[in-house]
């Protein structure tokens, strides 16, 4: 069944359960002028303020978003399950109760999805474009990239060379890049030399983490920010390190990451990693946290109100680059990225955990890609994550592969 024969449907029964309560309304309405003193069992206000579709009946409406949920599953026409938690708030807390993390289902639905860390099984397969006219990248969800833009957007950064370091201001959207927008996520920034890169969240990863660093961070930004609405913190979540390549040595970047809010015991038997269920502030509202004085501003001249740092996790997953075999005949470092790569470059790499011996993780988890990076073509590169990274950590991480580093070449 379509979704439009659906809402066809939706639409006979509710002018039948229209004209019914329409009916029942008019009962009631008899007998309170017969007897004035007993209150209708609804009030009139709450009707209209709820809206014509949020009167069908639970048990009709969680079958029927389920079957929509089941039908659509990929982009664009999933579009629909965001539709329908759009009608109006009865819709919206069935469809958040029916759309699963990516972690179950593999699938990106909501915004928040791409903070949830993806599937265990199969990795979450996108593309990145770089315009470097604009200083931009953007990251699409799709097998391979399409002519007519019709790819779902996922991220998108802009780039900000500052006197010191080189910022990546990541966002929702492509057009809006400032902190005191809504649809701003995190940052990236890197170290004088671009060997060393911190990215921060502009949300906890955790409840508990909120709480501790609620008690930490002064009253004061609380109270006396620029807006109510700017987010008050950036959460440090990762760091990144390039080695330094002094003998200049043959072979691809060496890297290491350490996520300080993924425990390593995430990727243990039975562990789970961080998994928020929405953002600190709501992306329906329509007073948005673009607010006029904030709006157009170059994303460099609104800055955080407080930066909270140092590592989240007592023994947090530290990820390694895997080891590249040296090709004889083609006389090169080759990786198996299985057709997913298919231009050399230094930027090229694949991420697998790295664990310590004490740690009780299974050799087929030390030897899984966690993240693969690769270049395909002129400014366009794939990028495929997986449990327990989600898509702005992966993306964040692939980030860092674009700034120069001629200490590490």
């Amino acid at each position: 069944m379509s979704f439009k024969s659906i809402v066809r449907e939706l639409r006979e029964m509710r002018d039948g359960i229209g004209n019914i309560s329409k009916r029942g309304i008019e009962g009631r309405h008899w007998r309170n002028r017969t007897r004035s003193h007993i209150a209708p069992d609804v009030a009139p206000s709450e009707l209209i303020n709820q809206g014509q579709w949020a009167n069908l009946p639970p048990e009709l409406l969680l079958d029927i978003i389920r079957r929509v949920e089941e039908s659509e599953t990929s982009w664009p026409a999933r579009t629909v399950v965001v539709y329908c938690a759009s009608v109006c708030k009865s819709w919206r807390d069935i469809t958040k109760e029916i759309v699963k993390t990516p972690e179950e289902c593999g699938r990106l639905t909501f915004p928040i999805s791409l903070k949830q860390p993806g599937p265990r099984d199969s990795p979450i397969q996108c593309y990145i474009r770089r315009d470097r006219a604009t200083s931009t990248h953007r990251l699409y969800f799709g097998l391979t990239p399409s002519e007519d833009e019709s790819d779902k957007l996922l991220l998108a950064a802009k780039k900000i060379r500052r006197a010191t370091s080189t910022e990546f201001a990541i966002s929702l959207v492509a057009d809006d890049f400032s902190r005191a927008s809504s649809t701003y996520v995190g940052k990236l920034r890197s170290n004088f030399l671009g060997t060393k890169f911190t990215i921060y969240d502009s949300q906890s990863p955790s409840d508990t983490s909120i709480q501790a660093n609620h008690n930490r961070s002064s009253q004061r930004f609380h109270k006396k920010q620029v807006s109510p609405r700017v987010p008050a913190c950036s959460y440090s979540i990762a760091t990144i390190s390039y080695e330094l390549n002094v003998l200049r040595t043959r072979g691809p970047r060496r890297m290491n990451c350490v996520m300080h809010s993924i425990p390593i015991s995430s990727i243990q038997e039975g562990g789970t990693a961080p998994t928020p269920k929405s953002f600190p502030h709501s992306f329906e509202d329509k007073h948005s946290l673009s607010s006029p004085s904030f709006k157009g501003k170059d994303p460099s001249s609104v800055r955080s109100t407080s930066s909270l740092s140092g590592p989240i996790c007592v023994d947090p997953l530290m990820l390694k680059n895997k080891a590249p075999r040296w090709h004889e005949q083609l006389q090169c470092w080759c990786l198996n990225f299985k057709g997913r790569v298919t231009v050399a470059s230094v930027k090229n790499f694949q991420l697998v955990a790295s664990v310590d011996p004490s740690h009780n993780v299974s050799a087929a988890e030390q030897d899984k890609v966690i993240l693969q990076f690769g270049k395909i073509g002129k400014d366009i590169f794939t990028m495929d994550y997986r449990y327990p990274l989600s898509a702005y950590q992966a993306f964040a991480i692939c980030l860092s592969s674009f700034d120069t580093k001629p200490a590490c070449e």
